[in-house]
Parts: C-alpha cells; structure tokens; sequence
C-alpha cells in the first residue's frame, strides 16, 4: 500500500516534552499562541518566568496512555511506576500524602501511578485497541515527534501526538463523556490547537494534512470515538490563529501586552 504521507513523516525528530517545553521561548506553540489568545498579558508574564504552568491531575492519566499506546510498553515502564510503599501496620499502601509515600517516590526517579489509575490506563488502553479505525491510524507512524517551521514571520514548532504515514495527524484525548466531546473539542481548544499543527507542518512541507482527534472516555463503558476535522472548521481556526499571530507581533514591538478585556463586551444572549 502507497503510503501518501511517508515524506513528511521523516521530517519529523524524537524529542522529549521537557526539552520541547525548553525551547518555548524560542518557538511559538500551540499551547504558547493558545495562551495569547486568553490573555496576551498572561502570555508575556509566563514568558517573563512571572506566572508557572501548572499541571492539572487530570493530565496525568493521559500522559499515561500516550506513553502506553504510542510508544509501548516498555516506554511506559521506564516512565512510570505503579504502586506504593506498604505500611506494615495495615498492609495498605501508605497514603499520598504520607512522608513514607513521598519518600518512596522520590528513590523512584519516575513518575507514581495508583494501582486504580493504572488500572485505569490499562482499561483505556484496550478500549482503543478494538476500535477497528483507531487500529488503522495507529498502524504505521512516529509518536511523539517535533516538526519546526517559519510560520507567519514567527519561529513555530509543534510536537504531535502520532504522525500517520497513511492518514495524517492522530491527537489522542481523554474525556469524562464521549457524548460531549465535541463541546470539550471547541471549549479546550483542540480545534485551533490541530489547525496550528496543520499550518505549520504545512509551511515546512507545503502539504496540508488531514487531522483526525481520536477521544476515550475515562468512565464506564470507556467508549472510543473517531473525529476527522473538515478543512472548513480548520481553515476557520486557523485564520483566527493567524490574527492572534499578528497580534502578539505588534505586542512584541509596542511593548504593550493588554488583558483582552480592556473593551466593555456586549452580553446578548440567554
């Protein structure tokens, strides 16, 4: 089988999310431009060092999964450890919160799931293994792999979850409900987040990619969904990305890096 975007595949380089995170005061991100949107105020305090990125629980499990399903198991074992120290008192793992706990995970030099979070993980991980078009997506690809490009006279650079020599962008996501997902796609802002990786692999290749967002949700009965992003919705995000591009440019050369809610706004809806 003819694989359409093999060439753009081997544009892509293995590197860590700590090191890419490094070079985020030298290459504009997805998660950079999305926090300019919010508030370019915010933005230019977390690139002062003013305001630290915070990482919400929730991520956690997905950072999991990511390791497991993208990279393989023996990825996800040097990453993380499951489990705790047993407090012999009880013969229960001693709390997170214990200094016995804390302790213990600090001799590990990896990051601590829970028994119930890698079960968890573990039942995730199986749900998207039978589902038939995640198979396909996932079949032949490069995890995890950084591309970088000049886009709209700025220095960008993306790191995709899975890059597919047969189909294009794979993003993985996690979810409460799958029957939201679409609500969660637009709030989160995955949508603009996928244009921007579009864009930008495009100006590196002069290939405009499909984009697909595979979800699971982390309940009973765990269901796996597949979305394809329309070239409509991603033009639409990506021409809102660029204007926001434009503008952290001005900001840039004025000095001036307003809240975003310098205007009074009109409230018209129920």
């Amino acid at each position: 089988m003819k694989k359409p975007y093999k060439n753009i595949a081997k544009q892509f380089v293995p590197q860590s999310f700590a090191d890419f995170q490094e070079e985020s005061a030298l290459f504009l991100s997805s998660q950079r431009l999305s926090q300019f949107r919010e508030s370019p105020l915010l933005y230019h305090k977390t690139m002062l060092g003013e305001v630290e990125s915070s990482q919400r629980p929730a991520y956690l499990i997905g950072n999991a999964l990511h390791k497991l399903v993208l990279e393989g198991r023996r990825a996800f074992e040097d990453s993380f450890v499951v489990g705790g120290p047993i407090n012999p008192k009880t013969g229960q793992v001693y709390g997170s919160n214990t200094k016995a706990f804390q302790a213990w995970a600090a001799r590990q030099g990896k990051t601590v799931l829970t028994e119930a979070q890698a079960k968890l993980v573990e039942q995730l991980s199986q749900s998207l293994k039978v589902h038939s078009f995640v198979e396909q997506l996932l079949d032949d690809g490069v995890a995890e792999g950084v591309l970088r490009a000049d886009y709209c006279n700025l220095p960008c650079q993306v790191r995709v979850d899975w890059f597919s020599r047969d189909f294009g962008i794979v993003d993985l996501k996690t979810c409460n409900d799958l029957s939201w997902f679409e609500t969660d796609a637009r709030s989160f802002g995955y949508l603009h987040q996928m244009a921007f990786y579009r864009a930008v692999i495009a100006a590196r290749t002069q290939v405009e990619v499909p984009v697909y967002l595979v979800a699971v949700e982390k309940k009973e009965p765990y269901r796996c969904g597949v979305w394809q992003l329309t070239p409509d919705i991603l033009d639409t995000c990506q021409r809102e990305n660029e204007e926001a591009m434009e503008r952290l440019l001005r900001c840039s050369e004025t000095g001036v890096w307003p809240t975003g809610y310098e205007s009074v706004r009109e409230f018209d809806y129920v």
